[in-house]
């Protein structure tokens, strides 16, 4: 029997489901295969390496290119430690908003999709719809990938993408590629005292992140002042690093977490080269002292740059749906990078502020999500034209 779900509805069950990107999102995608197959719409499973984990695409209405895909991650970030006010897992509306962790990053329009699926149905498609909901996408976009993969293997070609990040329903066309890497300096211990005997870890670890600091410097000095980003430069940021046992002991081992954002078109693997070159140096200098230490550097993530295409299907479609005509970028990185990689004409439209994203009572207001409904039924009301 289909299982009929109003758009709030389909918010409230999706929010309901804990997918941090810590825990497996099974729950919800067994729950979407099951929604989708009550409707006669048959669903593929992606899995990551683990089997815990697991993409879901598919088609609704006929089997011919040309259609739209309508792409979403299913994954939220963690609410430990945030002050909320209500259930992060249970949607609450209160003064025209809708509180709950993911209602605006980004099961809004996940649910909207979904929800909608029987309208897709009814309306008689001539073009299909196709639906792409992706896991780990916080922490770093490590699921798409396979998904798209597989789509372009067993689907008929799709003429746009639309990646559902939350931009106010405005157009977006470019946004930074990142990289995200783990550096593992092993020193050599010895008294400090004969410290040049020695190799210390965490000095030579800060000899790697003052080098980030002084490009993002140097980035920062030559930037453009006509790029629309925000910066408008490539940064190169760490944000943990630990090691040592004692301050009168030469580090034994110092472990540097970093992340690139990177403005195209610049691009990740540039910057990740560079960095190594500079390992490299930083290595060979540390084996002169003691032959037995090295650096390892571990790749987390790799992300493109979306880039502005010229006379870009995604983008034209994009703007006649919503008639927004203003020229929009973001810092933060997305899927639409990678579906662009895939041969995918891509943009990012969706409802919501990713101001209101990964907050404390994070919300989507009724007028934004009554919004995202609006565009997806005129997005149907073309397709089946």
């Amino acid at each position: 029997m289909p299982m009929n779900m109003s758009p709030r509805e389909m918010l409230a069950k999706l929010v309901s489901f804990p997918t941090v990107s810590r825990e497996s999102n099974l729950p919800l995608i067994d729950f979407a295969e099951e929604y989708l197959a009550s409707h006669g719409v048959s669903s593929r499973r992606v899995y990551d390496e683990t089997g815990m984990k697991a993409n879901l695409y598919a088609l609704v209405g006929p089997e011919t290119e040309g259609g739209v895909v309508l792409s979403g991650h299913t994954d939220v970030v963690p609410v430990d430690g945030q002050d909320w006010t209500s259930d992060p897992f249970t949607v609450v509306e209160r003064n025209g908003k809708l509180y709950g962790r993911g209602t605006c990053d980004m099961k809004g329009f996940d649910a909207l999709a979904l929800a909608l699926v029987p309208d897709m149905l009814k309306a008689g498609l001539k073009k299909p719809i196709q639906i792409a909901l992706s896991y780990d996408e916080e922490v770093g976009c490590l699921g798409a990938p396979r998904m798209i993969a597989e789509m372009r293997e067993t689907l008929p070609k799709a003429a746009a993408v639309i990646v559902g990040e939350p931009s106010l329903m405005r157009v977006v066309t470019q946004h930074k590629g990142s990289v995200g890497l783990i550096t593992k300096v092993h020193g050599f211990e010895v008294h400090s005292s004969l410290m040049h005997t020695g190799v210390s870890a965490v000095m030579q670890g800060a000899r790697l992140v003052n080098w980030m600091r002084e490009r993002t410097l140097e980035n920062q000095a030559k930037a453009d002042p006509a790029s629309p980003f925000e910066p408008p430069f490539t940064t190169l940021h760490s944000g943990i690093i630990k090691g040592g046992t004692a301050g009168n002991i030469t580090a034994k081992y110092c472990e540097v977490m970093s992340e690139f954002r990177v403005c195209p078109p610049e691009t990740p693997q540039g910057w990740l080269d560079a960095y190594l070159a500079f390992v490299a140096e930083v290595e060979a200098e540390m084996k002169a002292i003691r032959p037995e230490t090295r650096i390892e550097v571990t790749k987390r993530m790799m992300n493109p740059a979306c880039q502005r295409e010229e006379n870009g299907a995604a983008e034209a479609l994009a703007r006649a749906l919503t008639g927004d005509n203003s020229e929009n970028v973001v810092s933060y990185g997305t899927e639409a990078g990678q579906f662009q990689e895939g041969g995918y004409s891509t943009c990012i439209c969706g409802p919501g502020s990713i101001a209101q994203a990964h907050q404390p009572d994070e919300y989507i207001t009724v007028k934004e999500y009554e919004a995202g409904e609006a565009f997806m039924r005129r997005l149907i009301e073309r397709l089946a034209s």
